[in-house]
């Protein structure tokens, strides 16, 4: 677990000092990151540099590298860009962020603070002057809606605004107040001086269960009520966080935005569907399906298509960036795809139903066209095809290696 101690404008120090201690008692192995603001109204801290904050925190300038290098793979940047990562996250100061939650579950702060690279959680969100998040944060109550007060006014125009979870919109939007407030009215205030948003999960992007029929508090998405502002869906539910981090890395190394999809969403990540990069694929083409989760052909290994996996119709990197330290997803551990990045997924059918038909030509139409062609082929022919598939993807995946690796080198050198 990780936590965000922020203490603001305490007007005596000593008792943000008791507090601290008092949490490292109780949490001697949880507080990751501690951004003390304003411990008297007299003292201005500077932000440090990306890698002042690694050298704080024991890492080696190895480490750092290859973080850096992590984070541009992950972002789809060729080799040249790699310098440009280091030198950005070597000089820059740290990015003030406030990461609101709404109606959500918080899975996508969990997904984020469980990345498989141990820099993300212990460095990352201290990194990034995390200054307010109702999850993280120990203070609470006054001190804790101080520090949000006191990050807008001082990085007016240069913050940014996370946001985790939908914003209800019925019954004047009493059903997520915090604080005295509507939810609806804090992303107003918030999101007036942001510098550009970011919806982190489907709550956020479009709308997830809250939103489902006949959605009882008018669940609205981010993009749907903020206007006139940069905003960066991120999907899922949750969102891998190896794609939350390089989403954060990829504004403070460019000063930008990464390119966005007609969607909105960053294309490094969500360009391709499950089901170009998923390692069942040679089974689709081959005609081979599980036809229940019981039987011989779950065992062994058969597409999921049948027995309602939404891969051919969802955009995301989890075939490719996998979850805990990219050990498996969904499809891999034996279950289809919900297709959770996806607007309206709860109400596009029952999860375990197969869809009729989806987006695409030829081979793809449906899986019983599928199968009437996979009939008329001989049982060697389709097996050649899976095994050819599959030696071109361990090739690809060996050079990919290989050209990682060397980029490794050459940044010691």
């Amino acid at each position: 677990m990780t936590f965000i101690t922020t203490i603001s404008d305490y007007g005596h120090p000593e008792e943000a000092i008791t507090s601290i201690i008092l949490l490292r008692l109780i949490f001697p192995h949880g507080i990751a990151a501690i951004n003390l603001l304003h411990m008297n109204k007299e003292t201005v801290q500077q932000n440090p540099t990306y890698l002042e904050e690694f050298k704080r925190k024991g890492y080696s300038r190895k480490d750092f590298l290859k973080f850096c290098t992590l984070m541009a793979a992950y972002l789809g940047l060729e080799n040249a860009s790699i310098g440009q990562v280091v030198k950005a996250m070597s000089a820059k100061p740290r990015l003030p962020v406030i990461w609101l939650h709404f109606q959500e579950c918080t899975c996508c702060s969990e997904s984020f603070i469980r990345s498989s690279h141990p820099i993300v959680a212990d460095v990352l969100l201290d990194q990034i002057s995390l200054d307010y998040t109702e999850t993280l944060m120990a203070a609470s109550g006054f001190q804790a809606e101080e520090a949000m007060k006191n990050t807008m006014t001082k990085y007016k125009g240069e913050y940014i605004l996370c946001v985790e979870g939908s914003v209800p919109t019925a019954a004047d939007g009493v059903y997520c107040m915090i604080g005295g407030k509507t939810s609806m009215q804090i992303l107003e205030e918030a999101a007036e001086g942001a510098k550009a948003i970011i919806a982190w999960g489907s709550c956020a992007s479009n709308g997830c269960v809250q939103a489902a029929n006949p959605n009882p508090t008018s669940a609205t998405p981010i993009h749907k009520l903020v206007k006139g502002k940069p905003i960066i869906k991120v999907p899922g539910c949750p969102p891998i966080g190896e794609v939350m981090a390089g989403v954060i890395v990829h504004i403070v190394t460019f000063g930008r935005l990464p390119e966005l999809d007609g969607l909105g969403r960053p294309k490094a990540f969500y360009s391709k569907r499950v089901h170009d990069t998923c390692y069942r694929r040679p089974y689709y083409d081959a005609g081979l399906y599980v036809e229940s989760f019981d039987d011989d052909n779950a065992k062994k290994g058969y597409c999921l298509y049948k027995v309602g996996c939404k891969g051919p119709s969802t955009y995301n990197a989890c075939a490719v960036t996998k979850w805990n330290n990219g050990t498996s997803f969904p499809i891999q551990s034996g279950h289809g795809c919900f297709g959770c990045s996806e607007e309206n997924y709860w109400d596009n059918g029952r999860i375990y139903d197969r869809a009729s038909a989806f987006p695409g030509f030829g081979i793809e139409s449906t899986a019983d066209a599928v199968g009437k062609i996979a009939l008329g082929v001989t049982a060697g022919a389709l097996a050649a095809h899976a095994i050819m598939t599959n030696v071109r993807k361990k090739k690809l995946i060996k050079n990919l290696e290989k050209e990682g690796k060397d980029s490794e080198h050459e940044l010691e050198e």
